[in-house]
C-alpha cells in the first residue's frame, strides 16, 4: 500500500500526467486532499511531506481538526461537503474555502459571520446531472447566483464544484463534464478572480483534467479506504 507521502507522490504524478495528455501546463491543476474520517496524525504525515491543500465534509470533524493543528498555520483548509444553515458558523470562523454552496441563504449566513479581516473563498456546487439525491444549484441557477454571491462583502467567488453522475458510458460522463467547463469559462468572462473548476476524484481524475478541471478531490488513493 505505501506510506501516505509515497501514495500523495503517485496522485500528484497522475494529475501531471493527465494534465500533459491533456496538452495542458503540468502545474495547472491543483489537488485537494480529502481527510473526512482520518485521524489529524495522516493529515501531519502528508502536510511533512509538503501537502497544504485539504479537505473536509463535516462540520463539527473538520472545525476540531483545524484546531489541533493551529500550529500548522499555512494550511489551507476547504469545506466540501453539504452545509445547513445552523452550521454555517463555525465553517465561516475556521475555513478558508467553501465548495458546497447552492443557494443564496448559505452564502448570505457565510459573508454575515465571516471576519471583514480575510474573505472566505467560495464554489457553486452545480448538480450537473440534476440527480435528486445530490445537492447543487442546476445550471440554470449558476449566473443569478454568481451575481449575488459576487456583491457579498466577505466573500470571493472563486469557481464551481461539481460531483457528476457515474457513467459507465465515458462519453455521457464526458459531456456533463464539459457542459461544467463551458459554464466555468462564461463566468470566468464576467468574472476576472474566477480560477478554480473543482471537478473529478479518484475514479474520474483524468477525464475531468481532459475537460478542464483545475482542482481534483482525492481522498483515499491517499490515505486508504474509510474507516
Amino acid at each position: 500500500m505505501g506510506t501516505i507521502a509515497e501514495r500523495l507522490k503517485i496522485a500528484l504524478k497522475t494529475i501531471e500526467q493527465s494534465a500533459c495528455e491533456a496538452n495542458r501546463p503540468a502545474n495547472s491543476v491543483k489537488l485537494l486532499a480529502v481527510t473526512k474520517s482520518k485521524p489529524v496524525s495522516d493529515i501531519v504525515q502528508a502536510y511533512e511531506a509538503g501537502h497544504r491543500l485539504f479537505g473536509e465534509n463535516y462540520v463539527q470533524e473538520g472545525v476540531d481538526k483545524i484546531q489541533q493543528l493551529k500550529a500548522l498555520n499555512d494550511i489551507e483548509w476547504h469545506f466540501i461537503g453539504p452545509l445547513q444553515s445552523n452550521k454555517t458558523r463555525p465553517v465561516a470562523e475556521n475555513f478558508d474555502w467553501v465548495h458546497s454552496i447552492d443557494r443564496l441563504k448559505i452564502a448570505q449566513r457565510l459573508n454575515d459571520q465571516r471576519s471583514a479581516h480575510k474573505r472566505l473563498n467560495i464554489c457553486i456546487q452545480v448538480n450537473i446531472d440534476n440527480e435528486a439525491s445530490k445537492a447543487g444549484a442546476s445550471l440554470s441557477e449558476v449566473e443569478s447566483l454568481a451575481a449575488h454571491i459576487s456583491k457579498l462583502p466577505n466573500l470571493t467567488l472563486r469557481g464551481l464544484m461539481t460531483i457528476p453522475k457515474v457513467q459507465e458510458d465515458l462519453n455521457l460522463q464526458r459531456q456533463s463534464l464539459l457542459a461544467m467547463s463551458k459554464c466555468f469559462a462564461k463566468l470566468q468572462t464576467k468574472y476576472p478572480q474566477i480560477d478554480t473548476l473543482s471537478m473529478g476524484m479518484s475514479s474520474d481524475m483524468p477525464l475531468a483534467i481532459e475537460c478542464g478541471s483545475t482542482m481534483v478531490r482525492v481522498g483515499s488513493a491517499i490515505f486508504g479506504a474509510r474507516q
